[in-house]
């Protein structure tokens, strides 16, 4: 609710600022979409998870659509589109949910097993539930079903080099620190920026590569591959 709160404990009013103000009505919309979900005393809770569940499906199903359109009219390939404004438009969720578990856990597993849990969900689940569904819908009409793999092998080569540098910097501050988070603000201003280098790394050198394979003859082939060719078994 948008107002001024008032402390039990210490008795003080605490008005609305401008930030809040703000950003209450930029979000006003989704706010009354997903005033739809039960309350999570229903049902033990599981009415309100399975319909927050289809509400951020159907957002990041509009977040990914909006994506494929602005990276079409700019003339942006899908793997720069899919590694920029999808992915932080479907995980800057999970960021503010990790802020959430570190500012009110004791420790960091929350955080970073957030962060963990989401990557799995997103690459087991991801994307092995639409691959079966899609192989077995498509042996069921007599097609081959398969996608050309691209520039993937370089972009997760790059994104795991990253991953092993972020995983040495969370043991050099468990080992020095103390903790994962946390800590003095210089090293935890540190941390920070060299996960951000990391990010920005990755992002880089995935759109330097995708921009040189960028032909118009082979974008051509490949798009066409990832439609199925009927009377085509394997």
């Amino acid at each position: 609710m948008l107002g001024p709160q008032i402390d039990s404990e210490d008795m003080i009013i605490d008005d609305v600022t401008l930030g809040e103000a703000a950003s209450h009505f930029v979000c006003i919309t989704w706010k009354l979409l997903f005033a739809v979900i039960p309350p999570v005393h229903w049902g033990g809770g599981w009415p309100a998870f399975v319909c927050a569940l289809i509400a951020i499906g159907g957002v990041t199903a509009v977040v990914g659509e909006v994506a494929d359109m602005l990276g079409c009219v700019m003339g942006i390939p899908n793997s720069v589109t899919a590694i920029t404004l999808v992915a932080l438009g479907t995980s800057l969720p999970d960021t503010f949910a990790s802020k959430t578990a570190a500012l009110s856990s004791d420790n960091a597993d929350s955080a970073v097993g957030n962060v963990t849990g989401s990557n799995s969900v997103n690459v087991f689940l991801g994307l092995g539930l639409p691959w079966v569904i899609a192989s077995t819908y498509n042996e069921t009409r007599g097609n081959w079903y398969k996608t050309p793999p691209g520039d993937l092998a370089y972009s997760v080569a790059v994104f795991l080099v990253c991953s092993v540098f972020c995983f040495i910097t969370l043991l050099v501050r468990r080992k020095v620190i103390g903790g994962e988070l946390g800590g003095p603000r210089t090293s935890a201003y540190a941390s920070s920026a060299f996960l951000i280098f990391l990010w920005v790394i990755y992002i880089t050198l995935s759109i330097v590569k995708a921009l040189e394979a960028k032909d118009p003859a082979i974008s051509k082939t490949k798009y066409v591959d990832r439609f199925p060719v009927p009377g085509i078994l394997p």
